[in-house]
């Protein structure tokens, strides 16, 4: 078994999302070592494919593979690369130096982190910082930036701010909604609810602050607060807003149909497998429709199954990893 990726070291988001002061990499490099044991090989700093032009997408390949190489080469191909394609905030201003997705700050800092370099780096040492987007994302923006010395750090949260304690009868046994505050928050930042992102405001191309506006919500419709428009000082400004499907363009390289919301059509029942309309290419994890983050790890999915290990159903399916090499 093989398994590509394109940056320097395998984990994904766990490597380069997820930052070293919540989660020490050598909890990864132990099971990558785990892996190593039992067979699996890695090749590091190879794209799949390719991304689009002008994409933001981390990539640090040195290497691309085709599609065809890999379906010529081995028996099985799963896609598990993730949701990479971050949710963007098309209003004026929008192409402004200095407002970026959280998933082009965070990546660079874990790589410095490892031993690497990142030439022109984004840094908030002495700026104001933003960060729009509420979530575990946000709030590893919020804790880089307050390690990089920002001078000031501020998150903002479209919806209204929650509970302290959420109504357990209601919310069970759905992920209850209620005032998450982290380490992150507590180590400084100011945080904003009810409030939304209507420009960037610029100088020579850099941005300098940003307008918004309070927002209310009713029947879940949102609706913006007459005269409560502001602006904000805003030198570095972090897009954190969650991630909408993979890429495109690596689905479509291996002609994998996709869904509305652009994921790689595929079921988990035991006729389809994790099968896509292509021969010999699955796809699992958040390449696919699913409610939680998962991919090569997932025991109950595709790399459990493989060597046609049995699912909980009793059936059996076909052997399917990253790639597996064909023992011809």
């Amino acid at each position: 078994m093989t398994v590509f990726e394109k940056n320097d070291a395998p984990g994904g988001l766990l490597r380069y999302g997820i930052p070293d002061f919540k989660m020490e990499k050598s909890h990864i490099d132990r099971r990558i070592e785990q892996m190593k044991a039992e067979g699996v090989s890695f090749r590091n700093n190879t794209m799949v494919g390719h991304l689009p032009e002008g994409s933001k997408v981390t990539n640090w390949a040195k290497e691309i593979v085709s599609p065809e190489q890999l379906k010529a080469e081995f028996d099985a191909v799963l896609l598990a690369g993730g949701a990479e394609q971050s949710r963007d905030l098309p209003v004026p201003g929008r192409d402004l130096d200095g407002v970026h997705f959280a998933m082009e700050f965070l990546p660079q800092q874990n790589r410095v982190n490892g031993g690497g370099k990142v030439k022109g780096q984004i840094m908030a040492t002495g700026k104001h910082v933003v960060v729009i987007g509420g979530g575990d994302t946000g709030s590893d923006c919020v804790g880089t930036s307050n390690r990089h010395g920002a001078k000031s750090v501020t998150q903002f949260e479209l919806l209204p701010m929650p509970p302290e304690q959420e109504n357990k009868p209601l919310v069970w046994p759905y992920w209850p909604i209620k005032l998450r505050t982290s380490s992150s928050h507590e180590e400084g930042c100011e945080r904003e609810f009810a409030i939304a992102t209507k420009e960037f405001i610029g100088e020579k191309g850099k941005v300098t602050a940003l307008k918004s506006v309070r927002v209310e919500w009713q029947g879940g419709k949102m609706t913006e607060v007459p005269g409560s428009e502001k602006i904000i000082p805003a030198d570095l400004v972090l897009l954190a807003m969650g991630f909408v499907s993979p890429v495109a363009t690596v689905l479509d390289a291996f002609g994998v149909d996709k869904d509305a919301r652009g994921n790689a059509k595929s079921g988990t029942d035991a006729a389809t497998g994790y099968r896509t309309n292509v021969d010999k290419v699955f796809a699992a994890g958040d390449m696919r429709p699913r409610p939680v983050a998962g991919g090569v790890g997932d025991p109950r999915g595709p790399a459990g199954c493989a060597r046609g290990r049995p699912v909980p159903d009793g059936s059996q399916r076909p052997a399917s990893l990253t790639a597996q090499r064909s023992a011809a």
